[in-house]
């Protein structure tokens, strides 16, 4: 019962103290709050209400009268690149840069950031001048990140690995898709220009890297190809049904070509046909539904087309359904028939597209690596109505 007692005396000793700190905290508060410029909140309040404009002027104008507020330099220069106005921006933090009494903390800021305003403004050479030299300092993994993408951009492929690795051993997370594309890009580039050696050797370092590459089987296929080994590129292509069964469909013609050029295209149908049913796509679709037409009869493409709508239902399935049952209408009502086809190709050919899953952008053709958002493989296999369809 004392301990008790005891405890109820000190309840009022703490409320006390807790006023007192309170009343500090709020004291320290005011007096920093009042020792800013009026324009600070000025400018804050433009920002809220989404009016950089205002807000700049705002920031300008306390800049004129006390040009030695590092963090507003700070603020201004990042509003300015935020507008695209990066001439501005840059001045802004090479002043920041030219002042010797800056910290050397504020000093690295002012240096990253000023490499974030030549790559906003395209100067690539000066921006990987700047992130070089920040990559001993605490901005060394975000300076790594942006010479990596300054090397995609120049498409210098061996220089992103190096930096890809840099960035895995810095502790910033994995990077293996990205490094095995990185591969394959150079593969891209050897073969075309016919060193079919010097391509497989880079794949090889891709599927080192990355087994489920995707990518890394189709070029090796295309490089047997180029040798004139149609075996080993049937087998090389065939190999991406282990990787990824809805990845296919970007196969699916270099097979069949290839079965055509072994003198086995019903081999090469009947495989397709496999990989159709397992994982239905209107691009495999397409390549089926003209092979059995040179291969079979009229009635079985129409069957296949039936089969393949109704198990998912899309605008692109009617449009090669309606293809298949105009070869076989009555003169009669191809007319009709004919004009049903057209309207429905028109609508269909918008959903066309393949979607990339990070950034949305949209594309007719594949991409292993967005347009948009530069992302690696983040496009899925699909159209975007299949997709829809399917979810």
């Amino acid at each position: 019962m004392e301990f008790e007692i005891w405890w109820l005396l000190g309840i009022p000793l703490f409320f006390s103290l807790g006023w007192i700190a309170a009343r500090v905290d709020i004291k320290q508060l005011i007096s920093e709050s009042s020792s800013l410029p009026k324009g600070y909140f000025k400018g804050l309040n433009f920002l809220l209400n989404d009016q950089p404009d205002k807000a700049i002027d705002a920031y300008i104008e306390i800049l004129k009268l006390n040009p030695e507020t590092v963090e507003l330099h700070f603020a201004l220069g990042s509003l300015f690149r935020r507008r695209g106005e990066t001439e501005r921006a840059i001045r802004v933090h090479q002043n920041l840069l030219s002042r010797p009494d800056l910290p050397q903390e504020q000093q690295t800021q002012a240096m990253y950031e000023l490499g974030q305003d030549y790559l906003k403004a395209g100067l690539l050479d000066r921006a990987e001048e700047t992130f070089n030299q920040l990559v001993t300092s605490q901005h060394a993994i975000p300076a790594r990140k942006a010479l990596l993408e300054i090397y995609q951009r120049e498409k210098e492929w061996l220089r992103a690995i190096d930096a890809a690795v840099a960035l895995q051993e810095s502790g910033a997370g994995g990077r293996q898709k990205e490094i095995a594309q990185f591969y394959c890009e150079i593969a891209q580039d050897e073969l075309v220009h016919t060193h079919p050696d010097a391509a497989m050797a880079m794949l090889e370092k891709s599927i080192a890297i990355d087994r489920h590459n995707v990518r890394a089987a189709i070029l090796m296929g295309d490089i047997y190809l180029a040798k004139g080994d149609l075996e080993q590129a049937v087998l090389a292509w065939r190999r991406v049904e282990q990787q990824s069964v809805p990845h296919v469909a970007l196969v699916a013609q270099r097979l069949m070509d290839g079965y055509r050029k072994l003198e086995r295209p019903q081999e090469g149908l009947n495989l397709l046909k496999s990989y159709l049913a397992e994982a239905p796509s209107i691009d495999l679709l397409e390549v089926v539904f003209k092979a059995t037409l040179e291969l079979e009869t009229v009635t079985d493409a129409n069957q296949l087309v039936s089969a393949e709508l109704r198990r998912t239902p899309t605008l692109l399935g009617l449009d090669k359904l309606l293809d298949a049952r105009l070869m076989v209408a009555a003169p009669e009502v191809r007319p009709e028939l004919s004009l049903v086809k057209n309207l429905v190709s028109g609508y269909a050919q918008r959903l066309t597209r393949y979607q990339c899953t990070h950034c949305g952008f949209k594309a007719r053709q594949f991409y292993w690596q967005c347009p948009g958002c530069s992302k690696w493989e983040t496009y899925p296999p699909r159209r975007t109505e299949e997709l829809n369809v399917m979810n």
